[in-house]
């Protein structure tokens, strides 16, 4: 069977720059919405899912995938997950400057090992593990002294933390369970979390009336800002799928640090968010915890696939000697 051919070094860097640039955009533009036209959160977080569920449909079309049929019941957990993590990690973005919402991001590292080691009995090696130790400093001493700082924003962005690293393992587990990749996933899991969260919006959210979704005259800008977050977030979905599929770890890791400190920049520059020299600290402890958990995971991977590899070559030799 002939080879698929891989892609063009210049189509890897076009996919690497789409991802970091649409990474980086709806951070901002999330955060542009809540502040400049106040389009509640949960709606937008529907509007999300909906322009993710038809950019999915299209790609079906085009043959980017192949859909596997799921049963919806034991979808349900991951898709309530996935509408609490976009919804809490939004509500974090609202209600918190966007250098310390990007930091507590990075507490859902720790989290997720918690929950592997307690849960689902996976070990981590002792270095993986302390780690640990300067992200939670840096997340600790940039939140704190944050000049802006929100208790509601803080506990939206704990939760988020919590529902995130919740939702991420079981992406992993389903994915196992399935045998499907992420794509397949997404293509039940958006339009179902959609659906859910038109439950859930009148409880929080106006739908009609003073103030309501539906009777707000919305100027025409709003409504594309809106939409245009809709297609970004997409964006984002797609490039990583793309990403993660066709480079290596340590390229999507080494994208995922960039993405971070442009993130950080992007919205200190943006918004005039004020920057203490104690927070400074805080941003290169956490940087420094998540590039060393990233370099000693990569160098077990690595670790372990070597005598795998060797094994294969041992045993082609074997055959080619027998033949």
């Amino acid at each position: 069977c002939e080879k698929m051919a891989s892609p063009s070094q210049g189509f890897v860097s076009l996919c690497l720059g789409l991802n970091v640039c649409c990474s980086i955009v709806i951070v901002l533009l999330n955060k542009w919405v809540y502040v400049t036209y106040k389009f509640p959160n949960i709606t937008l977080t529907c509007l999300h899912f909906l322009v993710t569920s038809l950019g999915l449909v299209c790609c079906r079309q085009f043959g980017m995938f192949q859909p596997k049929s799921l049963p919806i019941i034991k979808m349900l957990p991951l898709s309530l997950t996935f509408c609490g993590f976009v919804v809490f990690t939004n509500l974090s973005l609202q209600n918190n400057t966007v250098g310390t919402y990007q930091i507590c991001k990075c507490m859902t590292t720790p989290c997720i090992i918690v929950l592997q080691t307690y849960f689902y009995h996976k070990s981590f090696s002792t270095k993986v593990k302390l780690t640990l130790i300067p992200i939670s400093i840096g997340v600790f001493l940039n939140s704190y002294y944050d000049i802006k700082f929100s208790a509601i924003g803080i506990t939206f962005a704990t939760v988020g933390v919590i529902v995130t690293s919740l939702y991420q393992v079981w992406v992993g587990e389903k994915q196992q369970e399935f045998q499907v990749n992420s794509m397949q996933l997404l293509y039940y899991q958006a339009p179902l979390s959609a659906f859910l969260l038109l439950f859930v919006i009148p409880w929080f959210e106006p739908v009609i009336g003073e103030g309501g979704i539906i009777s707000n005259n919305w100027s025409v800008q709003a409504i594309c800002a809106v939409l245009m977050t809709g297609v970004v977030a997409f964006c984002v979905n797609l490039s990583i799928f793309w990403i993660i599929g066709n480079t290596s770890p340590l390229t999507y890791n080494m994208v995922g640090h960039l993405k971070f400190c442009m993130t950080l920049l992007g919205g200190y520059l943006i918004f005039n968010d004020p920057i203490r020299m104690i927070q400074l600290g805080g941003i290169f402890l956490t940087l420094g915890g998540v590039l060393s958990y990233s370099h000693f995971k990569l160098e077990e991977a690595r670790t372990i696939k070597l005598p795998l590899s060797k094994r294969t070559t041992d045993e082609n030799k074997g055959r080619k000697t027998i033949l």
